[in-house]
């Protein structure tokens, strides 16, 4: 998609509307890793924050709702005394399976390349005799 010669400006900026689109309902530091912690099964609210480290039970609370507005989570509210809210995947969270694990691929490979680079002034100074 990058270098496609055959890429008009019309379709180039059908794309851009499109990737737009994609990143206001997944875009964040939160969704994709809340939709990736929840590819376990039910997960219940304190135990969704724990796995996704960082997050506070404000904005963790406020991610949940967008991503059950968008389709992306089911809550399940039991009925006993105290209620117990459990999120799990819908069926169309599934569409993103592909795009988390290229995500985490290329993660993976950026990682690789920056530390890679960040270790060549590293060992060069190492190999540098002391005064």
């Amino acid at each position: 998609m990058l270098q496609d010669p055959k890429l008009t400006d019309q379709s180039c900026n059908a794309s851009l509307r499109a990737i737009d689109d994609a990143l206001y309902v997944i875009g964040g530091k939160w969704k994709l890793r809340i939709i990736a912690a929840l590819s376990d099964g039910k997960t219940r609210f304190n135990e969704l924050q724990r796995k996704v480290s960082g997050i506070s039970a404000r904005v963790l609370s406020a991610e949940l709702k967008e991503l059950e507005l968008n389709g992306f989570i089911k809550k399940h509210v039991s009925s006993q005394t105290p209620a117990i809210a459990e999120y799990e995947l819908t069926q169309y969270s599934l569409t993103l399976d592909t795009l988390l694990h290229a995500l985490s691929d290329w993660g993976a490979q950026h990682l690789h390349k920056i530390r890679g680079k960040e270790a060549e002034p590293e060992k060069v100074a190492a190999d540098q005799p002391k005064k």
